[in-house]
């Protein structure tokens, strides 16, 4: 089958959580696309939004028509050649209207498993557990027919395990999307043992069609995206154990994740970071690599810590921050959790550890003003070779970390995770929306 015959019939597991969603509006309008084609118009195109929630596929609904909206009104361009048969479409409203209308008629919302019968490609993003995966991969197998291909969007289980455990032959593959699906331009591919090859040109095609940065990554748990962020956070906490001593428990994680954000020009520092992904996930995802790869160093006990004391972060269904190492108000850091008080601490008295860890070097700018500017490379140079010639602590910690970052990064080349420093380089840059990748000539 070619692609355009799978797309004909489509599901999509866990479609009301934040990846399933994301992933859903991606699909919905391809498919609207391809229906649209003159040669198509008698074809019936279905995606099928499974969730166990019916409360979760209510606001899925809602969530689908206003990224549809918000799609529609930055393609109008694309979507005037779409419709260039319908003299009826004459304003901007009306071809948006008409595209978002389409778009939603090839969705169908359910919470019944045996609607998927007839699916040709299934997506799964459901929880990041594998016991939970296999169990369903066998329901699937039962009720799917044999042609029926699988995309997993797992984050760090490994694909062959998955496959094998499931008994699918080969008819899975790693789909890994990054949050938001719907902006993020990347996505980590990743093949099983046995993944046939239809599955991939498919996976290859379909990441072409929806116009993302696709990047191998061989089938060792956590592949490069999260094989590279697990290991970031666990070096910031251990920095942060490192200078407790200094700063107490929350100023060093306070001095951690400025020294992240600021002084690395990072979009956002590592603790920040962690509570958007969730210190729950990180947690989760620290297991299944500690489990697959057999690494006992893959634990922290403070992420242990924070996970039983139920102070998770992660977002509010509307994309606000919840509270997690770091209390936020309107999405910005205002306080640090103390974890032995179990209350959050005010930083109060920011300025005195700002002068404690120095200045920022001369001519910085921050990772937002330098985004868009195309000589950012030089300022990184620049910036980066500054930072070496101070004789602070900030810049004895910012330096530190980027040569552990880049060791982290060669090291998934050299045990075969990545292929190359530039595959490494890709995923921080596309999917973390570095400036620069972590195997870099400043260190």
């Amino acid at each position: 089958m070619t692609l355009d015959d799978r797309l004909q019939n489509v599901a999509i597991i866990g479609a009301a959580g934040k990846m399933g969603s994301g992933i859903g509006v991606l699909i919905a309008q391809e498919m609207a696309k391809l229906k649209l084609k003159p040669e198509n118009k008698n074809k019936i195109c279905k995606l099928t939004l499974l969730d166990i929630s019916e409360v979760g596929l209510e606001g899925l609904r809602d969530y689908m028509h206003a990224q549809l909206t918000k799609v529609a009104e930055k393609s109008t361009v694309v979507l005037r050649k779409i419709y260039e048969d319908r003299p009826d479409l004459i304003e901007n409203a009306d071809i948006i209207n008409t595209f978002v209308r389409d778009s939603s008629a090839v969705c169908n919302y359910t919470t019944d498993l045996n609607l998927l019968r007839d699916a040709h490609l299934v997506f799964e993003a459901i929880v990041e557990n594998e016991k939970t995966k296999i169990k369903l991969y066998k329901k699937l197998k039962k009720i799917c027919s044999d042609n029926t291909l699988f995309l997993t969007n797992t984050s760090s289980i490994p694909i062959s395990y998955l496959d094998e455990e499931a008994g699918l032959g080969g008819r899975l593959i790693g789909y890994h999307f990054y949050n938001p699906p719907v902006v993020q331009r990347l996505v980590e591919i990743i093949n099983a043992k046995s993944t046939v090859d239809e599955l991939n040109t498919i996976g290859q095609e379909l990441g072409r069609r929806l116009r993302k940065k696709l990047v191998p990554a061989n089938d060792i748990s956590g592949f490069i995206g999260n094989g590279h962020f697990m290991r970031d956070g666990l070096y910031a906490m251990s920095e942060v154990e490192r200078l407790k001593g200094k700063f107490r428990h929350p100023g060093a994680i306070y001095v951690i994740n400025r020294i992240t954000q600021d002084f690395l020009v990072r979009p956002m520092g590592i603790f920040q970071l962690i509570d958007y992904v969730g210190i729950d996930i990180f947690q989760c995802i620290l297991k299944v690599m500690r489990t697959h790869l057999g690494d006992a160093t893959l634990r922290s006990r403070l992420v242990d810590k924070m996970a039983k004391l139920n102070v998770l972060g992660g977002q509010y269904p509307d994309g606000s921050q919840k509270d997690g190492f770091l209390k936020y108000e309107k999405n910005r850091p205002v306080g640090v959790y103390d974890i032995r008080k179990k209350e959050y601490f005010i930083l109060n008295d920011q300025k005195k550890i700002d002068s404690s860890i120095g200045p920022l070097p001369e001519g910085f700018a921050p990772w937002r003003a330098l985004l868009m500017n195309p000589k950012k490379q030089d300022a990184l140079a620049r910036h980066f070779d500054n930072l070496s010639r101070m004789n602070t602590l900030g810049a004895e910690l910012a330096i530190n970390f980027l040569r552990k970052t880049k060791e982290i990064g060669e090291k998934l080349v050299s045990d075969g995770v990545a292929n190359s420093s530039d595959d490494v380089n890709a995923v921080l840059t596309n999917g973390f929306f570095w400036l620069y990748g972590p195997i870099n000539n400043y260190v």
